[in-house]
């Protein structure tokens, strides 16, 4: 008997959370500009650019955190998956959050703050007990990034409660610098059996073997860097420690220089992924010590073009393997890399004094191009994720 759609959904945090982090990527951004024009129906005393900068993090990067952990973490630890129930009210929370996000409805930030502290706080929590029940490490890592997450979280909601804008976006801009320590831990896990697939098909062999000092080097400079603003240091200091972690993501994108297979999608977008971060925390520290942009252009490089193609790399690599297919990427799914990495150009640069600023709105025209990429990856991997012929197909 054919499962009924919403079991299949079920079945796998993934299943779940990959079209939501897409579908929530590609419209809240375009509505927000082209239907909204930058601004929100019923937003009161917030500017509606902290609503916006909260649903990118929390919104798009948050469900697509949610379905890689709670479908990666139990094949790390070697327990039973999260399906059902346990995954429809995680889903739930997270929606709960996004209808508020989506208005700007004052009314709605203390039931979104509820629902989003319910999902943020159970992620830790769920790594905790695998952890503990399994006494391993290995989950350790995520278990202190996503508790620091959720803390930042948290400030956030609170400081947008109490209508003060400029602490809001002092904690939405940590949250966002913290989601880059995790995507150098997920590319830290994803990238080596990756690479040796890519290397050796068979998987009869390891020839990718990354120096273990530097595996957890970007991820370790972007929490000093944290820490170095936590502290208060000054802003010179600090702009170092931020242009130290931008060299580590530039290291990691070179480790990706394998040879001719370097030129194969699933290794170029990891890369890519680790240069924009790279790029953008360079310019960001660099913006400390007086370059001439602002901040917020260089955290759209870091936080839009390295989060925004790292989520697509966990999304179409995971995708392809949870999915039962091999390695091998469709042109629909490479189209949306290109998309994101212009949108994120067009973002950015112009404000930047990098490019010449386009013709049109701006703003809209990223969007769209934003827009475009994860409904690409979403109308080329929905066929397989709906499918319940694919339950149970893992191919690693």
């Amino acid at each position: 008997m054919t499962p009924p759609l919403h079991r299949v959904l079920s079945d796998e945090g993934f299943r779940i959370f990959f079209p939501l982090a897409a579908l929530h990527a590609a419209l809240w951004p375009l509505i927000w500009t082209g239907v909204w024009s930058l601004d929100l129906p019923f937003a009161g005393d917030l500017p509606p650019g902290v609503w916006h900068g909260y649903e990118m993090v929390f919104g798009s990067w948050g469900a697509a955190l949610i379905g890689f952990l709670t479908t990666a973490a139990p094949e790390w630890t070697d327990t039973r998956r999260l399906r059902g129930r346990a995954l429809w009210v995680l889903a739930a929370a997270w929606g709960v959050g996004r209808v508020a996000g989506l208005t700007g409805w004052d009314p709605l930030l203390w039931p979104g703050a509820l629902a989003d502290a319910l999902w943020l706080f159970a992620l830790p929590g769920y790594l905790l007990h695998l952890s503990w029940r399994k006494r391993t490490t290995r989950v350790l890592s995520f278990a202190g990034w996503t508790f620091a997450l959720a803390l930042a979280g948290m400030a956030a909601r609170v400081h947008m409660i109490a209508g003060d804008a400029e602490q809001a976006a002092t904690a939405l801009r940590f949250a966002g610098l913290q989601f880059t320590g995790l995507l150098a831990l997920a590319l830290a896990r994803i990238a080596v059996p990756v690479t040796n697939i890519v290397l050796d098909p068979t998987e009869t062999t390891s020839p990718f073997r990354p120096h273990p000092g530097r595996l957890n080097l970007a991820s370790g400079l972007v929490a000093l860097a944290l820490a170095g603003g936590l502290a208060r240091l000054s802003p010179a200091v600090t702009g170092f420690l931020w242009l130290a972690a931008g060299a580590a993501f530039m290291d990691r994108m070179a480790e990706g220089f394998v040879g001719r297979e370097s030129l194969r999608a699933e290794i170029l977008v990891m890369g890519a992924a680790s240069g924009f971060t790279g790029l953008g925390l360079l310019a960001y520290g660099a913006a400390a010590l007086g370059a001439p942009w602002g901040g917020t252009a260089a955290l759209h490089l870091a936080l839009m073009g390295g989060l925004g193609l790292g989520v697509l790399a966990v999304l179409a690599i995971a995708g392809r393997f949870h999915t039962g297919q091999s390695l091998g990427l469709n042109p629909l799914t490479k189209a949306a890399f290109l998309l994101a990495g212009a949108a994120t150009g067009l973002r950015a640069l112009p404000e930047m004094g990098l490019l010449p600023w386009p013709p049109g709105p701006l703003h809209l025209l990223a969007a769209a191009l934003w827009s475009a990429a994860f409904l690409a990856w979403l109308v080329d991997y929905w066929p397989a994720i709906r499918d319940p012929a694919t339950l149970n197909a893992h191919q690693c």
